[in-house]
Parts: structure tokens; sequence; C-alpha cells
């Protein structure tokens, strides 16, 4: 087993580099597929912007990008169990084809909160993609179109993921253990 440490804890290889690269070209392929023309690429800050970088380069067709800050958490690990939006959209989604990225769903509230809130601006299309799927959390229901990996109840840093900003640039998924 391969670890490395964040925050002095121990963490545990749960999906390697080679396998998270293989998926998102997996997934870009079938999103290029399913959209057929250019549209908008949503992510979610901070959590989404690797995974959403490595995603839109393997897409061949025209894709923008924005970004929304939203922050369903505290200090530490723990759900707060509300969404805020700390940064909006810098461009109108009406009438466009988008795809709203996320690294991880957990309980669902913020993601079922920040499409509902990108419906009422009327998109022609808004479908859903996330890089991690951690399934046995879910308090609420949301239709993802596009899951790159189904996860256990772990606490997970890398690849984007962070424990209080620290672990964002390993290049795996790890658990975090003891946490």
């Amino acid at each position: 087993m391969q670890y490395t440490s964040v925050k002095g804890k121990r963490l545990k290889l749960i999906i390697s580099e080679e396998e998270i690269k293989k998926r998102v070209k997996e997934l870009a392929k079938t999103i290029e597929h399913d959209f057929g023309e250019p549209f908008i690429a949503i992510g979610l800050l901070k959590g989404s912007f690797v995974f959403l970088a490595d995603l839109v380069r393997y897409i061949n067709t025209l894709v923008k990008i924005d970004f929304m800050w939203v922050s369903s958490y505290g200090s530490g690990t723990l759900s707060e169990g509300h969404v805020k939006i700390v940064k909006d959209l810098s461009m109108d989604i009406e009438g466009q084809k988008v795809l709203l990225v996320d690294d991880i769903l957990d309980t669902g509230y913020t993601l079922k909160e920040i499409k509902s809130i990108l419906s009422m601006r009327e998109p022609k299309m808004l479908r859903t993609c996330v890089l991690l799927d951690k399934y046995e959390r879910r308090k609420v229901d949301v239709e993802v179109e596009y899951v790159g990996f189904k996860v256990p109840d772990a606490f997970l840093v890398g690849y984007g993921l962070d424990w209080d900003e620290e672990g964002r640039n390993l290049r795996g998924i790890y658990a975090v253990e003891g946490v």
C-alpha cells in the first residue's frame, strides 16, 4: 500500500493517478458525445478545479469555462448543512448547454441547491458530473449523469480535495486514516 501524510495523519491510496486519468478520459468522451456541440462547463470551487481542467482538455469541442465558489463546509471535516455562494458565475447561461462539475458528491445538499439555482437561470440543458460519489452519505436525492468513481465513506484528499486547504496537490485520491 502507498502512504503519505497530511496534517500529521497517514493517508491510504484509494484511487491512483493512472486510474483517475483513464476514467477522466472516458468521462470526457461520453460528455463530448452527449453534448455534441459547444457548451459551458461550470466548476464548483475550490475542489473541482483539477478535475475540471483535466476533463476539458480531453473534450474535442468548444468549451467555455466558468466557476462558482460555494461553501458548505466549515473548518475541519464536518458539513454545516447549508450552502453559501461566495462567487457567482461571470457569464449568462440562459439558453446554453451547461455541465456542472464538482469533485465529490457527499450528502447531496450542495449539488442539489446549486442545480436548483442554475435551473432558474434557464439553461437549454443542465447536466452534472462528479469525480467521486460517496453514496453512503447521501441525505437528499440528486441526479448526476456522469460519475467517475463510487467511493466509501472515508475522509478523502488529493486531486483537488483538501483538508483545511492541504492535500489538494496530491496526484491520487487518499483516505485520511483516523479522521
